[in-house]
């Protein structure tokens, strides 16, 4: 993350994004395939980390094996597609709303006071080790046992979300860097997919 400047001077807190050049590795049809789609590859891995199979499918877009390969359904930005196209971060423009989907950061185990925003106990009345415990889970000797998705501690971040409505600050097609206002749901090294 950083900050930019807009027109009128105020700091916006803004993500910097890699959004580029995804390469188109397959076309799909409704006459083939049955539905419409387009499978792309982004980012590069040396050819003796992945199968022959992979290679092969790679092998027509005329560049090497990618790190991350996705298929986007009904992917349309205007004109037809072939395989060895490049997707770059011009199909987005400044002050348009995207919407971003990533892992977010894994946190490993958290108690419920961070991971649910719990209040934690009351810290007098001779109460010393119940300020961030959960407290009673509510059941008695009906049903005698506590019922699932119950807000308790846990395995806490690594999983996937969308932010919507996220607006693109600025594209700088020179570099393939696309400048998000806010924050975007993933790590710094992360890959996240950016839908209009």
């Amino acid at each position: 993350m950083t900050r930019v400047f807009d027109e009128a001077g105020n700091v916006v807190a803004a993500t910097v994004i890699e959004a580029g050049p995804n390469v188109v590795t397959q076309v799909k049809t409704v006459e083939k395939d049955g539905y419409r789609a387009v499978q792309i590859g982004f980012g590069t891995r040396k050819p003796k980390h992945v199968t022959k199979a992979v290679q092969g499918q790679t092998r027509k877009s005329g560049k090497g094996p990618f790190e991350v390969v996705r298929e986007l359904r009904d992917f349309d930005n205007g004109q037809e597609l072939q395989v060895g196209d490049e997707i770059k971060c011009s199909i987005f423009n400044p002050g348009e709303l995207v919407k971003v989907t990533g892992i977010t950061k894994g946190l490993g185990f958290q108690g419920v006071v961070r991971r649910h925003h719990f209040g934690g106990g009351p810290k007098t009345h001779g109460q010393s080790d119940r300020m961030r415990a959960p407290g009673s889970l509510g059941q008695s000797s009906y049903p005698s046992r506590v019922f699932k998705g119950l807000k308790m501690a846990g395995r806490m971040g690594g999983v996937q979300q969308t932010v919507r409505n996220l607006r693109v600050v600025k594209v700088d097609e020179a570099n393939n860097l696309l400048i998000i206002k806010g924050a975007v749901p993933a790590t710094e090294k992360g890959i996240v997919l950016i839908r209009k």
